[in-house]
């Protein structure tokens, strides 16, 4: 169920907050666990909307995971290390290989076919195989569960419903942002809803819904009609357009996804960590996966990276576990080499940086002063986007010849849908949005403007909540009026 669809916000949605927040009787607890089996039921129907028979697979894994963080914590607790250690071993495991199977099988058989054919083999017959909504996250949830128990960040949840309820919530149940258990732990069991925890939940969703309605979905028409033109008529312009549109649709989708996530946590008085943290007015790629997914880069450093050594080892040994992490977290992202070299790419940056790239764009004469900034902020958003075209490209080939179009190296044959063609007034305004919003200037203009003056800060609100309705108003009219539009990240 998507959340900028009419089914969610004029049905799912108010009947849920009606029955929440229903004064039941007084005997009961203001949150006691029939408001987290109000929302366990409300999550498994807002997955079963799209997951359908895939539901059961939810539900089995959730049982297999509350089951398995019992068992590591109560071998734990009677000091068996090494019992504890095998059964995450199976835990982990056996949540890889249904990943694996459901993600990566077909990948993995056509990569299979392509050798067996050049070695004039007999091709492997598979079945195609489809997937999950939102595996990828809901397996890294239940990862980081286990794991925290075995560490001892976190005691096993001895309650099936609040176990299944952190899994399963449905604000970051298909796209994140990826929670820990430890982080949430004591919300499940006491949470308190304020009015202004449920103002501000308010506010962050209708600013969620309108970058995804109002900028994403505009400037993803000529993203996608760009990237699926014949090579032979792509020019250097439309290629620089469509990456351009594409670098906008991408933050604003999934960050957009990510507010209204965090606001509808909010609502029901959950707390999840930011994911962005504006990651375009980065200066370094290192910088830029400090501020972009946060919770996934993370959960890889903490998981992974760490467990490898992270950078406590030679310096040889650190640039392999980058490069590690970096190709897993493309192939996190979907079964296909494109994911790969982007994630590879900018795996590759990092080691560059740290080997030297990084302390030349800071401390070389030609870089002091705001021209300096201006050079590393450039360096990093043309990296930044030559990545996002192997991250949107359906095909290597594809990547390539619109890479070629970037660089001036393909000579476009002539065609009816120019540069200027896709650049309506609409589209125009929606890149103008995204160029300010991709940037803190208004936060910070408005925190300077309200400093130690109470009058203009009430004025200021004033004209906040006339914006916020502007947007949820304008947002409305645009859901009305195009077609459906899956957020991006749905698919991984």
């Amino acid at each position: 169920m998507l959340f900028t669809e009419p089914l969610f916000l004029f049905l799912f949605l108010p009947v849920l907050l009606a029955i929440y927040f229903c004064p039941w009787p007084l005997v009961l607890r203001p949150y006691s666990a029939l408001r987290n089996w109000i929302l366990l039921v409300a999550s498994l129907i807002f997955y079963a909307k799209g997951g359908g028979l895939f539901t059961y697979l939810m539900v089995s894994s959730i049982a297999f995971n509350y089951v398995m963080a019992i068992t590591v914590d109560r071998a734990l607790a009677t000091g068996d290390a090494q019992s504890a250690k095998r059964r995450l071993a199976v835990a982990v495991g056996l949540n890889l290989v249904v990943l694996g199977i459901f993600k990566y099988a077909n990948f993995f058989a056509a990569n299979l076919n392509v050798t067996l054919e050049a070695l004039s083999l007999p091709r492997v017959s598979a079945p195609t195989i489809l997937l999950p909504i939102g595996i990828s996250f809901f397996t890294f949830h239940a990862i980081s569960y286990v794991v925290d128990v075995y560490r001892r960040d976190a005691t096993a949840q001895k309650s099936p419903v609040h176990a299944a309820l952190y899994l399963l919530l449905f604000p970051q149940l298909i796209a994140g942002p990826i929670v820990r258990y430890r982080d949430i732990a004591d919300q499940l069991a006491r949470r308190v809803v304020t009015i202004d925890d449920f103002a501000y939940g308010v506010r962050r969703f209708t600013l969620g819904l309108s970058k995804k309605v109002l900028i994403a979905n505009v400037v993803a028409g000529p993203a996608d009609q760009i990237f699926t033109m014949p090579f032979e008529q792509l020019s250097t312009g439309h290629a620089w357009l469509g990456i351009v549109c594409y670098t906008v649709q991408i933050y604003f989708d999934f960050s957009g996804y990510s507010d209204m996530a965090i606001g509808l946590g909010r609502l029901f008085g959950f707390r999840f960590p930011e994911n962005f943290k504006w990651p375009y007015i980065a200066e370094s790629v290192t910088e830029f996966w400090r501020r972009w997914h946060i919770s996934l880069s993370t959960w890889f450093r903490d998981y992974l990276y760490v467990p490898l050594g992270g950078n406590r080892v030679s310096p040889r040994r650190t640039y392999l576990n980058l490069v590690t992490v970096f190709f897993l977290c493309g192939l996190w992202h979907g079964a296909s080499w494109n994911f790969v070299i982007w994630g590879l790419f900018h795996g590759a940056f990092l080691v560059l940086e740290r080997r030297g790239l990084r302390n030349a764009l800071e401390k070389s004469a030609l870089f002091i002063g705001p021209a300096g900034s201006v050079v590393r902020h450039t360096y990093l958003l043309v990296v930044v986007m030559v990545g996002w075209v192997f991250f949107r490209a359906d095909t290597l080939a594809g990547a390539v010849a619109f890479l070629k179009a970037l660089a001036g190296m393909s000579p476009a044959a002539p065609t009816t849908y120019s540069v200027q063609w896709y650049l309506t007034s609409e589209v125009w305004l929606a890149l103008a949005a995204g160029a300010i919003g991709s940037t803190p200037w208004l936060p910070a203009l408005a925190e300077k403007l309200t400093r130690d003056r109470p009058a203009v800060e009430w004025n200021l609100s004033l004209v906040s909540a006339g914006c916020l309705v502007a947007l949820l108003v304008a947002s409305m009219m645009q859901m009305a009026a195009r077609a459906y539009s899956p957020f991006i990240y749905f698919r991984f």
